[in-house]
């Protein structure tokens, strides 16, 4: 059974979050100086550890609401989500049903995605209830014309009207949006958490990472083995990852977080699958930065897949 801190911290552990969240501050300003203020972090350090505890939780909330919804979309079972986290408007292309999956394989692991996702979602939710927390509402989710501006940007116009449930790769290249900034954010978000106990919130966030690092992994691979073929005129998957890649780091702000599936610089075989720093470390995202890729412009406070900003104390 999942063990979680409903207790009073003592002193020195509430000491620690407000330096680490004090020290979060400080390496995100150079992100948030056109933007002040909307980091929000500083209201964590009047919290209680718990709280804290629940505050990041509830961030990492908004982001499973958007993959739960994304991935139950994409296999016909969104129906899963109804009533989770409330009943706010979740905007799909015209006429969706579900993926016209052609390969049995990708619509398996699409499925899969989609159960782990909503297993997170009520993980999350009860997690956040037992650290006496109130988990978030769903927020509005933009899964149409997000994607049809982010492809836009990423491509240079060159890829119009995207639609990830139109087919097998454009729904890889819809996932592949997503989870490597799930990972980032999970690991950037882990110096916040107070309760490190065996059993405690932050190995069960590592746990939740760790799910996160084995989808994007999955989906590079599969992305990787059809490198070569066309999405658009003149446009490999190569071409379109790296795009896609290039854009998340233009809009998360200064430093190289992000690569595409191939790296010929950086790899001597190419390949690229496993997203990683020099140290083979993976990267950090902190909250605001997570917040520019999936609002799709640097500072803003709402936009892209979350039309009205996420919910939470982070935001």
């Amino acid at each position: 059974m999942t063990q979680v801190a409903t207790e009073t911290f003592p002193t020195p552990n509430l000491r620690r979050q407000v330096l680490r969240a004090l020290g979060l501050l400080g390496v995100g300003a150079a992100v948030t100086s056109c933007a002040p203020g909307l980091l929000n972090l500083s209201s964590l350090a009047n919290l209680p550890a718990p709280g804290v505890d629940a505050a990041v939780l509830n961030f990492a909330l908004n982001l499973e609401y958007l993959e739960a919804a994304f991935y139950l979309a994409a296999t016909g079972r969104l129906a899963e989500l109804q009533g989770v986290g409330g009943n706010a408007e979740i905007r799909l292309p015209g006429g969706l049903q579900a993926v016209p999956f052609q390969s049995g394989d990708v619509r398996d692991f699409a499925n899969e995605l989609a159960t782990d996702e909503i297993a997170h979602v009520k993980f999350l939710i009860t997690t956040i209830q037992a650290l006496g927390g109130t988990p978030i509402e769903r927020p509005v989710l933009d899964l149409s014309g997000s994607f049809v501006t982010a492809a836009s940007a990423a491509s240079g116009g060159k890829i119009q009207g995207f639609n990830p449930f139109l087919n097998d790769l454009f729904f890889l290249h819809g996932a592949y949006i997503f989870e490597d900034v799930g990972v980032s954010a999970y690991k950037g978000a882990s110096p916040l958490i107070n309760d490190d106990r065996p059993g405690g919130v932050l190995e069960q966030a590592a746990g939740i990472l760790a799910v996160e690092g084995y989808h994007a992994g999955a989906i590079r691979s599969m992305l990787y083995e059809r490198r070569n073929e066309e999405v658009a005129a003149g446009l490999t998957v190569a071409a379109v990852t790296k795009a896609i890649s290039d854009f998340r780091d233009l809009a998360d702000g200064p430093g190289d977080r992000d690569q595409g599936i191939t790296e010929p610089i950086l790899r001597p075989g190419n390949s690229n699958i496993v997203l990683t720093d020099p140290n083979a470390v993976a990267y950090s995202r902190l909250p605001r930065q997570v917040l520019n890729i999936v609002y799709l412009a640097p500072g803003a406070s709402r936009g892209g897949f979350f039309p009205n900003g996420v919910n939470g104390l982070i935001k």
